[in-house]
């Protein structure tokens, strides 16, 4: 016979009442028997007791149908159930909460929280001889992996940069307390110093007025005996070459840049230990590299480059590219400008006079070539460099290489359109410069190979157009390879193969015939008018005397 659902507020006699509270008694028992680190449970607990306890005094009240926790009287559907259907739901309630307490404890599901000092990849090294890649210069990360975050490459321990990391701390909060108390005084600008600042500019003085004037000879030794041990590997030792004052105000500044480099590494910007720059800040561009090139390791190591876009400077931090176009006075390539027409500029630059804007210039092409080997050997090549012009100074649009004495009589070594401004017309135009300083040379050119998959496409392309030009004013009936090569300084194999390229080659009853197709000359037509005169090169414009060989 089924049992029979009642009220739990209108029991008569308290039987199934107190069978009700007995194995809540039971639950009870049961959660105080967990661990104290179960709150959850504990609360549950604690509502059943309350519930019951709500339960019983309203059926010692009145009769009344007990509220729900929406405020209305339950339905007689949705009566409570004081007979073993309870105790199986307080049974599996019970159930539930400690499957839930086991889960509170045990953590092993759960990602452990990563620490700082997991972020790090402790498969590389600190390039120091002799660093164990703990510590930091800033005195605020446990590791490093690069020389400006070395203590031992700066001479110091661990330690000692974690306490001159606390009293950089405690400068900055008495120098903020000390704005803070001037905030009241509205113009600082043309006010006379407050007594502090007067007081710390007295001191700052009497700091280096104690400055020693010269090393003595313990030092010269211990300076000497450091030099000879250590090398590059370290810095050289900097005590008593300054004042303390503007010491300390260097390393600040040591410290300042290390933790850019870090948060631009934590940030995913800089990414140490691969030795190849991934990204380069050139001007106001920021542009992805495509290939290695071989920057000294510890730049390499960054990932990201800053450079300065007239002189070609490379630096680690955007706070020393800032501090350099400070103080930077190029604003042009260096060498004798010899062409300019409009914004746009050509400079002659020697690779003998200009030896290290040079090696950056190859440094920087070496990122965007794949073919290219010449980085360091650059006295023996003229470096032409295009640049486009505005109020700012001329900006680095692309350049070739040549080699002042050529025995094959190339005319190009090397070419780079900067990433910037390609698919713009900068390349045809570097090209037809490298042919046009061969016209006035009385030469027949060609660039040096391999040629780069992008140099080869413009290569192709540009003898296209220099053929298509010359048979579209041809108005002979025999043509001739050697007349084309003289006129328009491209080397005769250079034009047979586009020739062949082209399908206007062909062989017939001896003889090679040079095909004019005129749809070819008609689409090309098309496409120059099209283009109009903007990106082109004016031969009038060239103020250039053949260089004499060297």
């Amino acid at each position: 016979m089924p049992r029979r659902k009642r009220t739990a507020g209108s029991s008569s006699d308290g039987t199934e009442d107190s069978d009700f509270s007995a194995d809540l008694e039971h639950v009870r028992a049961a959660v105080r028997a967990r661990r104290r680190s179960s709150t959850r449970l504990t609360r549950a607990s604690l509502r059943l007791s309350q519930s019951s306890q709500d339960t019983k005094q309203g059926a010692d009240r009145d009769e009344t149908p007990p509220r729900t926790p929406t405020g209305n009287a339950p339905s007689s559907e949705s009566d409570i159930d004081v007979s073993s259907p309870s105790n199986d739901h307080d049974e599996r309630l019970a159930k539930e909460l400690s499957l839930k307490e086991a889960a509170a404890h045990n953590l092993s599901h759960r990602p452990k929280r990563r620490r700082f000092h997991e972020s790090y990849n402790f498969n590389m090294k600190c390039p120091t001889p002799g660093c164990n890649s703990l510590g930091h210069l800033t005195g605020r990360h446990e590791r490093h992996f690069s020389i400006s975050g070395c203590p031992l490459y700066h001479n110091l321990s661990a330690d000692e940069c974690k306490g001159k990391a606390t009293t950089r701390d405690k400068q900055s909060e008495e120098r903020a307390l000390s704005h803070r108390q001037d905030e009241n005084r509205h113009s600082t600008r043309h006010q006379a110093p407050t007594d502090g600042q007067q007081r710390y500019k007295d001191k700052v003085t009497e700091l280096r007025r104690k400055r020693n004037s010269g090393l003595n000879k313990e030092q010269k030794e211990k300076y000497t005996e450091h030099r000879q041990s250590h090398g590059t590997s370290r810095e050289p030792m900097l005590e008593n070459i300054t004042s303390d004052y503007d010491l300390e105000l260097f390393r600040k500044a040591q410290a300042r840049a290390s933790e850019d480099l870090e948060k631009l590494r934590l940030a995913g910007q800089v990414s140490e230990g691969s030795n190849m720059i991934k990204t380069i800040v050139f001007g106001r561009f920021e542009l992805d590299t495509w290939y290695h090139s071989p920057y000294p390791e510890e730049y390499a190591r960054l990932g990201r480059l800053f450079m300065c876009e007239f002189c070609l400077k490379y630096m680690k931090s955007q706070t020393i590219l800032r501090r350099h176009m400070a103080k930077c006075v190029w604003k042009h390539p260096p060498g004798d400008e010899i062409y300019r027409k409009g914004n746009i500029s050509v400079f002659e630059v020697d690779g003998k006079k200009n030896k290290i804007y040079c090696q950056n210039l190859c440094l920087l092409a070496k990122l965007f070539l794949d073919h290219k080997t010449l980085y360091y050997d650059v006295e023996p090549f003229l470096f032409y460099v295009m640049t486009e012009a505005d109020n700012t100074g001329c900006h680095l649009v692309g350049y070739f290489s040549k080699e002042k004495n050529s025995f094959l009589n190339y005319n190009v070594s090397c070419i780079l359109t900067m990433p910037q401004y390609m698919r713009q017309g900068y390349g045809k135009m570097l090209i037809d410069f490298s042919y046009l300083l061969s016209k006035v040379e009385e030469k027949v050119g060609s660039p040096e190979r391999p040629l780069s998959d992008l140099g080869l496409i413009s290569y192709r392309s540009y003898w296209k157009d220099v053929l298509l030009r010359y048979l579209n004013s041809f108005q002979g009936k025999e043509i001739s390879i050697k007349e084309i090569s003289q006129e328009t300084a491209v080397n005769p194999v250079d034009i047979v193969s586009t020739l062949q390229s082209l399908q206007m080659l062909k062989y017939w009853k001896g003889k090679h015939l040079v095909l004019k197709r005129q749809d070819l000359i008609d689409d090309w037509k098309a496409k120059e008018t099209k283009r109009g005169n903007g990106k082109t090169i004016d031969p009038t414009a060239l103020k250039w005397t053949p260089p004499k060989g060297t």
